[in-house]
């Protein structure tokens, strides 16, 4: 099965640390379907298909530990810890921490980047509009 080469960083950054750290790389080549088959898979289900529609691949995981696509898998499903620089560890994201996706194709002097798409995870509302039974 053939896909794009492009290469996918994943990076964590807690609140206490200055800068991210790559927690894990994978590659497109790691898709389960192509995007051919992905787009066949979305288009036959009835769904309208218009020109500049996104559609996300969910997890990419390569075969190395290393190259797992999600904390889910990095941590083993919370069994193992994720070492971070400065000694913290992580199992699950918690509040405050940063993550970066970022993907890049390169060839023979060249390199076409996505651009970062970063979130910051948020506490919850503490409201009680939302903690009200009604």
């Amino acid at each position: 099965m053939s896909s794009y080469n492009v290469d996918l960083e994943i990076l964590l950054k807690t609140p206490t640390m200055s800068e991210h750290a790559k927690i894990a790389t994978s590659n497109l080549r790691y898709l389960y379907y192509s995007v051919p088959q992905t787009i066949a898979h979305h288009s036959v289900t009835g769904c309208n298909m218009n020109v500049g529609d996104m559609l996300g691949t969910g997890t990419i995981s390569g075969p190395d530990k290393s190259q797992y696509g999600s904390m889910l898998e990095l941590c083993w499903g919370g069994k193992e810890e994720i070492a971070l620089p400065g000694g913290e560890t992580r199992k699950f994201l918690l509040d405050g921490d940063s993550v970066i996706l970022r993907g890049v194709c390169r060839g023979e002097g060249y390199s076409i980047g996505f651009g970062d798409c970063e979130g910051t995870i948020l506490p919850a509302h503490d409201d009680a509009r939302f903690l009200s039974s009604n």
